[in-house]
């Protein structure tokens, strides 16, 4: 495999013929996950509010030699959402996986959040997401089977400074782990993953209060790093695999051990390097975000 290719951990071929619907993929893990899916075989439909992000993203895999297609959509438009399932099944003929990775929040203390703030992070995070699945499975996945995997977050024991995020992801699994029995019926798969503090774009975002915060987090959890998009990438295309054909209704957490954390046994740096945890990043077109090369 060239320098210049995905360097995927899973065999070449594993998606050809399949069609996946990746929400959020102009950029950061849905734009990494995108370009892995679409090395292993797959044509990938593109969805997210910029239609330019999209753009940049299809002509990269096209650079890649593989296939994508744009859909701008607000996720959060019941109307639109449909409109653009439809359209993916218009453009490919048939909807095999769907990547929920869509979704945004702002940092903020529980007292000082407003409920239209509220509402903008929760109707994204839950509602959108809800609506893409819901609209997968209502106009193919029902009759023809298919996998979803959802995005949340490290949720566990609260979500303090992103409350209204915690509240929609949590929200997600409860969705994932209802649809995972409602869909089995029609042969589809739901199953999420939690990814912790990821190298990923949209550090860049935050405020420098927030970004300082970032890079003292590194410290706290007990692999001692952020994870990269790639590996959030390859758990996702796992859940989207055959290898996964009797898992649903689960979640993977990506995480570094953060929720398995205690302040009686305070993270260490390691001893010794090990392959075992060392990072992996087969994304060819990743890069380090900007927060962290200041630090």
């Amino acid at each position: 495999m060239s320098a210049s290719a995905y360097r995927s951990v899973f065999r070449p071929g594993l998606f050809d013929g399949r069609v996946v619907l990746v929400t959020g993929g102009g950029s950061g893990i849905g734009r990494c996950t995108a370009h892995e899916l679409a090395a292993l075989g797959a044509t990938v439909a593109l969805a997210g509010r910029r239609t330019d992000k999209l753009e940049r993203v299809a002509a990269e895999i096209a650079a890649a030699g593989a296939q994508a297609s744009c859909h701008p959509v607000d996720i959060r438009d019941e109307e639109a959402v449909a409109g653009a399932v439809g359209a993916v099944l218009a453009r490919h003929g048939r909807l095999d996986g769907v990547v929920n990775n869509a979704g945004g929040q702002f940092p903020a203390p529980l007292e000082t959040i407003s409920l239209k703030g509220w509402d903008a992070v929760v109707r994204t995070n839950l509602g959108g997401g809800f609506l893409v699945a819901r609209e997968a499975y209502r106009q193919w996945m029902k009759a023809h089977g298919g996998a979803i995997v959802n995005m949340i977050a490290d949720i566990w024991h609260g979500m303090p400074g992103m409350g209204h995020s915690g509240a929609a992801r949590a929200g997600m699994l409860n969705f994932t782990e209802t649809a995972a029995c409602e869909w089995a019926t029609s042969g589809v798969r739901v199953n999420a993953v939690a990814p912790g503090w990821i190298a990923s774009s949209g550090l860049d975002t935050y405020d420098e209060s927030m970004k300082s915060q970032l890079r003292r987090l590194r410290g706290v959890v007990p692999l001692q790093r952020f994870g990269t998009e790639s590996e959030v990438s390859a758990a996702i295309v796992f859940l989207l695999s055959e290898a996964a054909a009797f898992i649903t209704g689960t979640c993977v957490r990506i995480d570094g051990g953060v929720p398995n954390a205690r302040h009686t046994w305070p993270a260490r740096p390691p001893a010794h390097a090990s392959d075992a945890s060392a990072p992996f990043d087969g994304f060819h077109l990743a890069s380090s975000p900007r927060m962290l090369r200041e630090d």
